[in-house]
């Protein structure tokens, strides 16, 4: 079993030391060990685009729960966390996500998520379609 299977963060320091040796004009290019180098700065990228998908989604979720039940005593706390997870996403987000946010299927996993009921009431109707655009949910306003 190699360093990267059994210690990921003794791997990692280990690879970091290699690649400024090498940066500084080592020849230890043969001790790099690229395949898992290279899938670990993949999965940032992926790590990132994932993170503001999910607080999209939450922030959806949010925003859905709030039109559903809007004489819930929950509201306030509804839209307060819509704009928390909507204020992480544009944090997060960056222009070269958009070809990779697919905002409708989120809307879609949003409306799935959505509960039978709360405090015994069923919701009221949504929209079918997600009613915003992305930088209308990653803007500030």
């Amino acid at each position: 079993m190699s360093e990267y299977d059994n210690d990921i963060v003794l791997w990692s320091e280990h690879q970091a030391a290699l690649l400024r040796r090498l940066a500084a004009g080592e020849r230890i290019n043969d001790q790099v060990d690229w395949g898992n180098v290279i899938e670990e700065i993949e999965s940032v990228g992926r790590s990132e685009v994932k993170a503001v998908r999910s607080a999209l989604l939450q922030a959806l979720l949010h925003d859905l729960k709030a039109e559903a039940w809007p004489l819930s005593p929950y509201v306030d706390h509804w839209r307060a966390e819509a704009v928390r997870a909507r204020g992480e996403a544009a944090d997060d987000f960056t222009e070269s996500m958009r070809a990779k946010i697919d905002l409708a299927a989120i809307y879609r996993r949003a409306l799935r998520a959505m509960p039978a009921t709360i405090d015994g009431q069923p919701p009221l109707p949504v929209p079918e379609q997600c009613p915003v655009t992305l930088d209308e949910l990653l803007s500030e306003e």
